[in-house]
């Protein structure tokens, strides 16, 4: 048997996750089953466009509801409360200098299965994630990257909102 992968995710992620398969399988799966039942109702299904994308969008919401039901079976929610704010690690919101930029940036360290760089959410899986965990304030680190190596400073570290 193959052994599935743990999804690290901070509480507010996991709830993300429940919140979305709720409306799935409550709200998604009503509309959807109403879309088919219209469509059937037109006639012949050889040729009914409406039906067609009806079924597949059926096969796409039953796809995202087995992935989420997945993610969540073999989730490891992170306790909060027991991020210490001295050292960098999954949940923790990091404030650090770009030497390069000359620039300071803040980002949430989350699970893979979370991370959205645009929300400011990177994952612990990332270089730039990996190379984060652990540190401490005032420490310095350095990622590879495919256009050589960047030095960051860690200028704060504080748990996020929940």
């Amino acid at each position: 048997m193959v052994e599935s992968k743990k999804h690290i995710l901070t509480s507010k992620g996991m709830q993300a996750l429940e919140d979305e398969l709720q409306d799935l399988k409550v709200v998604k799966r009503k509309e959807i089953a109403q879309k088919i039942k219209e469509a059937r109702e037109q006639g012949d299904l050889s040729e009914n466009a409406e039906y067609d994308a009806a079924k597949d969008e059926q096969r796409s919401i039953e796809a995202r509801i087995e992935e989420l039901e997945k993610i969540i079976k073999n989730a490891e929610v992170i306790d909060e409360s027991a991020i210490d704010n001295d050292t960098v690690s999954i949940g923790s919101t990091v404030k650090f200098y770009d030497e390069e930029f000359d620039e300071e940036l803040e980002y949430r360290i989350v699970g893979s299965t979370e991370s959205d760089i645009l929300k400011g959410l990177i994952s612990n899986e990332s270089p730039l994630g990996k190379a984060l965990i652990g540190s401490k304030i005032g420490e310095e680190i350095e990622v590879e990257a495919a256009e050589g190596i960047s030095k960051y400073r860690i200028l704060g570290i504080s748990r996020a909102d929940m």
